[in-house]
């Protein structure tokens, strides 16, 4: 188990983005059985988002949980702006959330992107006006730089960071891992196996958002799958998955990783990771094969890339 702002929750939690079509069509009543058997192996902790298919995830997540919330942490997020451009303040996010949701608090409220009009102070203090209403627990950043962190944690106790981390994915441990632990705030590792990428798995459809990637691109393919292959030894090495190598090397790392699928296989194979113990020779084997800066490919489209902080953008 993990704390995050007072609520215990699993060591892993469940990313739930994938179950709205990002990555290519789901099947809703596939995800719906996929999230209960998440809550049966003892997964509690749940992520969502308004951004999400916008606002499906969360009504998905909701008819999953029905009957099912006690004992469980629900995480979503909002930003400041619709796709249409129009303003949103953070309480009408929230009163739509708990709608979709269908429950009368949501135990974790991310910023999901730092809106360049409006300073993340603002975006903290209403949401602490919210927190005090008891509309939501703890308050949550996404993607913001350290020293975003640090001047959001002075208005309000921030519970969660939540920014990109994996293998391929290292930029955070210069100052953004470090600047949350130097003030208590737990790390929430979003796509762990690098959006299946590390796991071996790669778009399939062509409304997979991940073709616009340019990691997803032939060429970077090509080079990131060369460093792939120490994953894939040592799961050979230990009889386990590469999936599970992956976020076994994440979970050393003492964050608490979300990964996500729509496959109960998958799911399962996911959550036996967490009795994995690589020892340091392993770890520094893995970590050679993707050292900082080295993976192939920006993390996001160009447009998508100017809402990631600086610090954040080396691999």
């Amino acid at each position: 188990m993990a704390s995050i702002g007072g609520a215990q929750v699993s060591a892993q939690g469940f990313g739930a983005m994938g179950l709205s079509h990002v990555y290519g069509q789901a099947d809703e009543a596939q995800s719906i059985a996929t999230l209960r058997r998440a809550i049966e192996l003892g997964i509690n902790f749940f992520d969502t988002a308004t951004a999400y298919g916008s606002g499906h995830n969360e009504e998905l997540l909701g008819r999953a949980i029905a009957g099912r919330r006690d004992g469980l942490v629900i995480a979503s997020k909002f930003t400041h702006r619709r796709s249409d451009g129009s303003r949103v303040t953070a309480r009408e996010a929230v009163e739509a959330s708990l709608g979709r949701l269908k429950v009368e608090r949501i135990d974790l409220y991310y910023l999901h992107r730092v809106d360049p009009e409006v300073p993340v102070e603002q975006s903290v203090g209403e949401l602490r006006v919210l927190q005090d209403e008891g509309k939501i627990g703890g308050i949550g950043l996404s993607e913001v730089s350290a020293e975003q962190l640090r001047s959001a944690h002075a208005v309000a106790p921030i519970a969660a960071l939540q920014s990109e981390y994996s293998l391929w994915t290292r930029g955070v441990e210069a100052e953004i891992l470090p600047t949350a632990r130097d003030l208590g705030i737990a790390f929430v590792a979003y796509s762990p196996l690098g959006r299946g990428f590390l796991a071996g798995a790669g778009p399939v459809e062509e409304n997979d958002r991940r073709n616009i990637h340019p990691r997803f691109q032939a060429e970077a393919v090509a080079a990131n799958a060369r460093r792939r292959r120490a994953i894939e030894d040592v799961a050979e090495r230990l009889h386990v998955s590469p999936a599970q190598v992956s976020l076994a090397w994440v979970l050393a790392k003492q964050v608490v990783p979300i990964p996500g699928t729509r496959h109960i296989r998958h799911l399962e194979d996911n959550w036996a990771a967490g009795a994995i113990q690589l020892d340091e020779g392993t770890i520094e084997e893995l970590e050679a094969a993707f050292p900082h800066g080295a993976t192939v490919g920006d993390r996001y489209p160009t447009e998508q890339m100017k809402s990631v902080p600086a610090d954040a953008v080396p691999a």
